[in-house]
């Protein structure tokens, strides 16, 4: 059942990422994992290697495709055994902000070090007083004659640390509605004001650097806002399909490489002499989870076709990345 219709070229991209993360990123997971941290110098190499940012225009470094590409980037990354390298965070979610919504000028500063991997992006909403309620978020940007001022924190924003350049979500305090009060802005992390806190201890996902993020009296030009003053809310709103979208391919195909770890171990796993993948109550279980993992692909590959295909699928995004 084929409902993506890949080219040869996407099949040659494939073929040439899964050669590159077998050998710069695979063999590395392990002690980035203990390191807490991804180095920069493989955001470089794979942007070098132009596997950032690939729906970027050729205008600005970018390779000038289609979604399919994200899709094919996303897939590949699930077989590295890391999650540091988050790839699809910087090119899928936070870029398409400077490549919708900024000026021309800021997409000539910005993008061809996105593209590159010179520069690693990330985006700040989430606070500790409000998680990511929009409505309750108190980082404040006010205007100063050619300058916003920004005040205020962010915690558990993904990138943190390596981050060169940060979307961040502020309220203009002077107007009482809570998301025309929104407008997104870019910072840069050497912008005086601007100080990166601790990279936080999780769970797991461990060499996905998080951290928390301070603002204090942070002076940044009038130009660095995206679009129009209130607009935040309304762009948040828009990407978010493609955002979710990005997830549940990424859950796809994680549920699709643990199938396969999952059937390699229960043939390979021995009790009394015979793999437990003879027991039924072990078929039983796999079948399930192989039915489950069947039925997500099919879903979300259909809605990347309607994404691509310019449809509104917010609500089955969101089942999708349920």
């Amino acid at each position: 059942m084929e409902i993506l219709k890949y080219t040869e070229d996407h099949q040659n991209f494939r073929k040439r990422l899964r050669g590159f993360l077998e050998k710069e990123v695979t063999p590395h997971a392990d002690d980035w994992e203990k390191a807490g941290i991804v180095p920069k110098t493989a955001w470089e190499k794979m942007g070098q290697a132009g596997f950032l940012c690939t729906e970027v225009s050729s205008d600005y470094g970018g390779l000038g495709g289609d979604f399919l590409y994200s899709v094919i980037v996303i897939e590949e990354l699930t077989h590295t055994g890391q999650n540091g390298l988050i790839a699809p965070l910087h090119s899928d979610i936070v870029v398409p902000y400077i490549t919708s919504y900024a000026s021309d000028a800021l997409k000539k500063k910005y993008l061809p070090g996105c593209v590159s991997g010179d520069i690693v992006t990330a985006v700040a909403i989430t606070e500790p007083g409000a998680g990511s309620d929009l409505a309750g978020i108190s980082t404040s940007a006010v205007e100063e004659g050619d300058e916003f001022v920004l005040n205020g924190s962010k915690t558990i924003i993904t990138n943190g640390i390596l981050a060169d350049l940060v979307v961040v979500a502020a309220r203009d305090p002077e107007e009482e509605d809570p998301y025309q009060a929104i407008s997104l802005y870019l910072v840069e992390s050497e912008t005086p004001g601007f100080e990166k806190g601790r990279r936080l201890k999780k769970m797991g996902l461990w060499s996905q650097d998080t951290a928390e993020l301070f603002f204090s009296k942070c002076r940044i030009p009038k130009t660095n806002r995206l679009g129009k003053k209130g607009d935040g809310f309304l762009m948040l709103m828009e990407k978010l399909q493609q955002e979710r979208l990005v997830c549940a391919v990424w859950a796809v195909a994680g549920a699709e490489r643990i199938m396969e770890w999952a059937m390699a171990y229960c043939q390979n796993t021995r009790i009394s002499g015979k793999p437990i993948s003879k027991s039924q109550a072990v078929q039983f279980g796999l079948i399930e989870m192989a039915t489950d993992v069947k039925l997500g692909r099919a879903f979300v590959d259909k809605l990347v076709r309607d994404h691509m295909e310019g449809e509104n699928v917010v609500i089955e995004t969101s089942m999708a990345k349920y």
